[in-house]
């Protein structure tokens, strides 16, 4: 069964920011929780995405269990959108829409993402038990770090 995960962020800050921020697999441990290990092995000697790249990683997404996870940017749209896809790793399917909305506040981001377990049946199972609750704490942790990384208020 494919599951969706759809969140949306305000950033104070301008797109060029955002854009740099997101598109830059270099900051994706940053925002990542440290209990899940994430290492980017792709070393980029600059940070411009583009279709078709692919980025390895390691993570361990369960027990301390080290995975490799390859993805490629499958969809560019300069400062407004970009899509990763799970190459090989821990999903039968996983596919990431990211989107930037230019307002008056800064930049609305959008993340959209598309999954599948592997395992049918037992898959469904381990969503239910602890899949879906480890991919709401990673997407919160997320929203926290990038809270006070774009929106702490200044005294």
């Amino acid at each position: 069964m494919i599951h969706k995960i759809y969140r949306e962020q305000q950033l104070n800050c301008d797109i060029a920011t955002a854009w740099k921020f997101f598109s830059s697999a270099n900051n994706l441990s940053e925002i990542t929780p440290k209990d899940m290990n994430f290492i980017v092995l792709t070393k980029m000697t600059d940070d411009e995405i583009f279709e078709g790249m692919i980025i390895d990683y390691y993570v361990s997404p369960i027990l301390g269990i080290k995975m490799k996870w390859k993805t490629e940017i499958t969809q560019v749209d300069f400062q407004k959108s970009f899509t990763d896809f799970q190459k090989k790793g821990p999903y039968k399917l996983w596919n990431h829409h990211h989107e930037f909305i230019v307002n008056e506040e800064g930049v609305l981001m959008k993340d959209t993402v598309d999954y599948e377990l592997p395992l049918g049946f037992l898959g469904e199972i381990a969503h239910t038990i602890f899949v879906r609750k480890k991919l709401e704490h990673v997407f919160s942790y997320r929203y926290k770090v990038l809270e006070e990384r774009f929106n702490k208020k200044t005294k």
